[in-house]
């Protein structure tokens, strides 16, 4: 496993690999703290510096190659009132459980996961992407490829795991979603507005389009999406299952246990396991609910 060394700042270029303009992105650290690193990042996609959180294996062995799993933020900055995934991730073991790297990425505005259509400040899509990714595989000992990038969250993030991945299924290979508003058909609830801009780039981040888009693709082969639920949004969750089911796609489903909205109301590990029972992830072992 390579370590990055702490106290180092420095102005870099990262580039995803499909081709796109880098963007000049400067980092900093990473510093430790409760066993999580912390970088600082800034770059032309957000508006001011913003953490990337780390959580390594207690005891990676050298030369293995570790999925990443990126937890998904549901609210700006680190913490705050949803609870912090990373650090539910670090409570309940699932690094060192599933021989995990956890990349929590920061927001300095509620993220959607979106690319915002004018304003080249918010676009939390292309940032994650151009270079959350290329950092964490930069640095680390990881399985670049989409078996290897995984992603998890709930509420708005869960929206954006399930996003992420239909847009972009040649670069993740498997996601979870828990208690997430699945059905929205309309930008104009839960800070949705701000980040989408308009009905027209909302309609390229609809689930509900998405999934249809990318029925025939996802029924070529196993199971890549695990849709879990309940707190909020039961009823969203229970439509999602419905509406694939009837496109024909194969995915675990788990919508009986009720849990408070929150990272740390007892879901998380559960939803790990899952995602990594999921075939192609760890074992090739098939996910059932």
């Amino acid at each position: 496993m390579r370590f990055a060394p702490a106290g180092i700042a420095a102005a870099v270029f990262l580039a995803w690999s499909s081709g796109h303009a880098p963007a000049e992105t400067k980092v900093e650290g990473p510093t430790a703290r409760g066993g999580i690193l912390t970088y600082t990042v800034t770059s032309e996609y957000l508006k001011g510096p913003n953490a990337v959180e780390v959580l390594l294996p207690d005891r990676p062995e050298a030369g293995e190659r570790h999925p990443v799993l990126t937890i998904l933020p549901v609210e700006r900055g680190t913490g705050g009132w949803w609870g912090s995934g990373i650090g539910e991730a670090k409570r309940t073991g699932v690094h060192n459980t599933f021989g995990l790297i956890c990349v929590a990425p920061a927001f300095d505005s509620t993220p959607w996961y979106a690319d915002h259509p004018t304003d080249p400040t918010l676009r939390h899509e292309s940032y994650l992407l151009k270079v959350v990714l290329p950092l964490i595989e930069a640095r680390y000992g990881v399985l670049k490829a989409p078996e290897g990038r995984l992603l998890v969250g709930f509420s708005k993030s869960g929206w954006g795991a399930f996003s992420l991945l239909l847009r972009h299924p040649d670069v993740f290979g498997r996601a979870a979603a828990w208690d997430a508003p699945m059905m929205e058909q309309t930008p104009t609830k839960y800070g949705m507005a701000a980040c989408f801009g308009t009905q027209a780039n909302f309609e390229h981040y609809r689930i509900s389009h998405l999934i249809e888009k990318r029925a025939a693709l996802l029924k070529q082969g196993p199971a890549r999406l695990a849709l879990l639920g309940y707190g909020n949004f039961r009823d969203q969750t229970e439509a999602m299952h419905r509406k694939m089911v009837a496109l024909g796609i194969p995915h675990v489903y788990d919508n009986t246990t009720r849990h408070r909205h929150h990272w740390e109301s007892g879901w998380f590990a559960g939803a790990v396991r899952r995602l990594m029972e999921l075939p192609g992830t760890q074992g090739d072992k098939t996910g059932t609910p």
